[in-house]
Order: structure tokens, then sequence, then C-alpha cells
């Protein structure tokens, strides 16, 4: 088992990085080979990340042995990191790669572009009444129902963080795209509370 496997697995170093340091710092000290520093950005992104991951996969193990493999990419791969990103959209950008080449054996349900660009945006979103009204248990199980692309970007806009921009960066899409995806995924998470019954 490598350092970082170690250092990821049991988060139970004795010396753990300043908190006070900004993610960027702690990127240069892991591209050092500092396992502190990169215990320190698990602690504050893994959550994240691996509930994005969750959200594609549907699979807890899978999602965490996913997370592993970021991890591993982003020992790796810290001294490479240019700022022209968030570090937490770069992370998430390493976990979807690292997700879309594990499911790559896998069919998934993929929305056309073109079909979601037609739809019609639905004002302030049903997403927000649904979690007002609905237990929040109800719209997770809702949300795993969509298909993989409604989540993933469901995931990416309000699970993260990230700015719409950086949604566009970690997708690889133009911002209108992410845009249209959006408005499909509140448009069918909507239509699927309703039709469960869980908004009254």
């Amino acid at each position: 088992m490598t350092a970082s496997h170690r250092l990821v697995g049991a988060t139970t170093l004795a010396r753990i990085a300043d908190p006070g340091q900004d993610d960027g710092e702690l990127l240069r000290r892991i591209g050092h080979g500092d396992e502190n520093a990169l215990a320190e950005l698990y602690q504050r992104h893994a959550r994240i990340v691996l509930a994005q991951i969750l959200l594609v996969t549907g699979e807890r193990m899978l999602a965490e042995e996913i997370l592993q493999d970021t991890m591993l990419a982003v020992w790796r791969g810290a001294a490479a990191f240019r700022g022209e990103s968030s570090v937490r959209s770069w992370m998430v950008g390493i976990a979807r790669r690292q997700t879309r080449d594990r499911l790559r054996g896998r069919r998934l349900q993929v929305v056309d572009d073109s079909f979601l660009a037609d739809q019609p945006f639905p004002g302030p979103g049903p997403e927000l009444a649904a979690l007002d009204r609905a237990e929040l248990a109800a719209v997770i199980k809702a949300i795993r129902q969509l298909p993989p692309l409604h989540r993933e970007v469901l995931g990416l806009v309000f699970g993260t963080g990230l700015s719409l921009p950086e949604v566009a960066g970690v997708l690889e899409v133009p911002l209108g795209t992410v845009k249209s995806r959006l408005s499909s995924a509140r448009t069918a998470l909507g239509s699927m509370l309703d039709k469960e019954g869980r908004i009254r």
C-alpha cells in the first residue's frame, strides 16, 4: 500500500496542516510530497467530492473507490496544478474523469444536448419548493432516479458550491449547455416529485 493510500484510508495522522492555509498552498506542499497537506485537503473536500461521485454512480463502495483513485491522482498531479480554476473545481474534474473511466464499460443513459437546449427554463425551480415542503430523503431518492446527466449537473451546481462557469469547466461544455442541462434536470426532478405526491 502506498503512502497516499495509507493517508487517505486512515486520516489519523499525528500532525495536520494549518487550517488557515489556502488550498493552493496545500497543493504546492502536496507537490513537494507533504502527506499532511494531502490529509488536510482530503478533510476539506472529500465529503463533497464523494457526494458528487455517489450521485453519478449510485453505489457507495464504488464511489469510495473512485474517491481513493481521485486522491491518488491529486497526489500525483498536484505539482501540475496551474491555478486556472479553484482547487475544488480541479478536484471535482479529476473525480469526474475517474468516474467516467470506471463506468466506461457500463451503458449510461445520456440525454442529447440538442434536446436539452429546447427545454424551457422553469423559473425559480421545483428543487427549492421540494426542499421546503418534502422530506430530504424523498428528494434524494428522486434525484437518484434521474438519468446520470441530470444527477451530475444537479450535484455540481447545488452540492459542490461551484459557480456555473466552474461547472462548465468541469463538464468541458459551454456555459449555455450547463444552463440547459440544469433547466432540464430541475424540470425532471419537479415532475418526479409531483408524480410521487411529494410536493403538497
